[in-house]
């Protein structure tokens, strides 16, 4: 696909979950669910977002994720289905087939828009789930960790689950509250401090800087990046986001100089997409 496709997309992608909650998302995948019963491949993909949601609701983090879109050849398979359940020019047959062709837009339609339902409904913006937390646990080996931006604190409360007695700092200035459910759904404490006032009380007290999905209005994220290197250039800089896409300031990722070693790639091996957006770790400087 070439570049200008995929930002097309991604920009329709990020637009779309105003669209998405005419009827609730979750009773619409409920729906499709039993719609689609006899395709294993169509039910996988719901009953992942649905115990997911589950998973999230009762404060639990979720599982990864396969890409959440149809497989290129379900229409395929649903004629061959019906056809071998119908007779030729059976009326029932053809009424089925056309009602499970019309489905399938809206149904791609939404499992691609798992993300923003998450974000609409829980705030959680990257997909921090379990095996992605526990790799980065393993990987800061129990080092004192200060959180910025934190939204709700999934990260932080993740790390902690994992490491009880890891000193973790979760804070975030909390602007966003107004505007989506970031911030209403906190899973951990969450002390209200900018990213750089977190740095100034907490910076000699802690080995990493976490910063997820910084967004990608204003330049917060590129002044704390140069705050560290000013003032505390010991501190090691966690980034978790889309380089040059839907996370962080264009200025950040023009400045930050970014790296992966290879023990960051097996952390990031943990975090790999279930959708357009490409999250991922980085080590910034």
């Amino acid at each position: 696909m070439k570049s200008s496709q995929l930002k097309k997309l991604k920009k329709r992608f990020k637009k779309n979950h105003t669209q998405t909650h005419a009827t609730p998302y979750i009773q619409q995948l409920e729906h499709y669910r039993d719609e689609y019963d006899p395709f294993p491949s169509i039910k996988y993909l719901i009953n992942n977002a649905l115990e997911n949601d589950r998973l999230i609701k009762r404060g639990l983090l979720p599982q990864p994720l396969p890409l959440m879109q149809l497989p290129d050849d379900i229409q395929d398979t649903i004629f061959k289905w019906v056809n071998q359940h119908y007779a030729a020019q059976d009326p029932k047959g053809d009424a089925l087939w056309n009602r499970l062709s019309a489905g399938l837009p809206k149904l791609d339609h939404l499992l691609r828009n798992f993300r923003d339902y998450l974000e609409d409904e829980y705030g959680m913006w990257s997909y921090v789930n379990t095996a992605f937390v526990h790799a980065l646990s393993d990987y800061l080996k129990g080092a004192p960790v200060l959180e910025v931006m934190a939204g709700n604190g999934y990260l932080s409360k993740g790390l902690h689950d994992v490491r009880p007695q890891q000193t973790i700092y979760t804070t975030d200035n909390k602007d966003w509250v107004k505007e989506n459910e970031t911030g209403k759904h906190p899973v951990t404490t969450i002390e209200k401090l900018s990213a750089i006032d977190a740095v100034d009380k907490y910076g000699r007290q802690v080995e990493y800087v976490l910063m997820s999905w910084a967004p990608d209005k204003g330049e917060s994220d590129l002044a704390l990046l140069q705050h560290l290197r000013d003032h505390f250039p010991q501190l090691k800089l966690l980034v978790i986001g889309e380089k040059n896409g839907a996370t962080n300031s264009k200025a950040f990722w023009q400045t930050a100089k970014l790296s992966q070693p290879d023990d960051l790639k097996a952390v990031n091996q943990k975090l790999h997409s279930f959708d357009l957006i490409d999250e991922q770790i980085y080590l910034a400087k």
